[in-house]
């Protein structure tokens, strides 16, 4: 086979530093499109990023040219600096060290775009902990969450 076809469709999520409030309306959907470029950058197609005060979700193709921790920390760290630029108020933005990443089957993109989309309606009944650990859950067979919230 002379091309490589890989389509690794990622939902990843990761919080604030101690879940911190930090995303505010006032930065949140430049901060979305930010990642979203990053993404872009690195040549992993973003289908959406959103989330709420104290989390973010993207959904992504993963580029084949890009090992997923490697995307991971250049997201963090150019957001990081990129957010503190933005203000006084964000002069102690953090992200938390650690993130989910999750493999998403192509023909369930459209729900979890769907979810994503909806994280503020989501999130008045359901806190990230909760919402995390249901990920957990579903995803890791071997999950043991007194080692995940410490």
């Amino acid at each position: 086979m002379p091309q490589s076809l890989v389509k690794n469709y990622i939902h990843l999520t990761f919080s604030t530093k101690n879940r911190e409030p930090l995303i505010t309306d006032s930065i949140k959907t430049e901060l979305f499109n930010y990642l979203g470029g990053v993404c872009k950058e690195l040549e992993s197609q973003p289908i959406i990023v959103g989330g709420v005060n104290d989390h973010v979700h993207l959904l992504f193709n993963l580029s084949r040219k890009m090992a997923l921790m490697s995307l991971v920390e250049k997201l963090k760290t150019h957001s990081s600096k990129w957010i503190k630029g933005k203000g006084p108020e964000f002069a102690y933005f953090y992200w938390q060290h650690g993130y989910g990443a999750f493999s998403v089957n192509p023909k369930q993109v459209e729900i979890v775009r769907d979810y994503i989309h909806n994280q503020e309606m989501h999130h008045k009944t359901r806190a990230f902990k909760e919402e995390y650990r249901q990920f957990l859950k579903e995803y890791a067979a071997d999950y043991d969450e007194r080692f995940v919230w410490d």
